[in-house]
């Protein structure tokens, strides 16, 4: 099933035309990496995925979510779960570290005070945090966390609804190399679990072996589409970033340094 259809659209994002004759399918059960420099689209691109966004009408343009042209923003917060780095500044350091999930459930962001919750709804998010490890520190205040137990309970903030879609935007942003891995290892396990993820980033060589479709991005356009072995290549590499590299696989790990 194609959770995700737009074919022949420009996106505008106030003067500037962000996104250019675009056309891409995203299948549920299928993980896709998305890559490219900065001024790719790669920010638009999420916000046409999560609804926040809409392209150009004009014929010929289609853009579909989860088969649906029209869709409530509300809906589609339950199907797909969104995990971006700047959501950490949104919670205040004496928050407790739990409440940053339980609030996902109220669309909130934190302050769970006043707000009630239902065994069901504790046990999803208890459920949630312990898939991300985070479980024995959720007593704490959020502020006393290193910035990747931060990063590992926005996941398990977008996993409470049991979203069909995941997706990463920049997931080990401004986090130390220990941090990364570690986040990447859990993330891994949810791909190994066959969930859906769309993981954005600058980084080929973040991209996880279990990740087997990349999308490039380059000046609002697909610049390339396909199996990661035929994208992530020195010659398809240096027209997208315009420098010289050098590509090495290891492990299903992609490489990639200056010639």
């Amino acid at each position: 099933m194609k959770f995700f259809e737009i074919h022949n659209a420009n996106v505008w994002r106030g003067e500037t035309e962000a996104l250019k004759d675009f056309s891409l399918e995203l299948r549920a059960g299928e993980s896709a990496a998305v890559l490219g420099p900065n001024g790719a689209g790669k920010s638009t691109f999420l916000k046409l995925l999560t609804g926040e966004v809409r392209p150009e009408a004009k014929r010929g343009t289609q853009c579909r979510l989860f088969g649906e042209e029209l869709w409530s923003l509300e809906e589609l917060r339950h199907r797909i779960g969104v995990v971006m780095p700047e959501e950490v500044a949104r919670f205040d350091d004496w928050e407790i570290a739990g409440d940053t999930v339980l609030s996902s459930l109220r669309g909130a962001y934190g302050r769970t005070r006043d707000m009630r919750f239902s065994q069901s709804d504790k046990h999803r998010a208890l459920e949630a945090m312990e898939l991300m490890g985070v479980a024995a520190i959720r007593h704490r205040p959020f502020g006393e966390l290193s910035s990747g137990e931060r990063r590992r309970f926005l996941v398990a903030r977008a996993l409470v609804h049991q979203p069909e879609v995941i997706v990463l935007d920049e997931p080990s942003t401004a986090l130390d190399f220990a941090a990364s891995l570690h986040l990447i290892v859990t993330l891994r396990q949810l791909l190994q679990q066959g969930r859906t993820l769309v993981w954005v980033t600058h980084h080929p060589g973040e991209i996880p072996p279990e990740i087997d479709r990349v999308v490039l991005l380059k000046d609002g356009r697909i610049f390339a589409d396909g199996r990661k072995r035929d994208v992530l290549t020195e010659k398809v590499l240096a027209r997208l970033y315009d420098v010289d590299l050098k590509v090495r696989w290891s492990g299903g790990w992609c490489d990639v340094r200056f010639q």
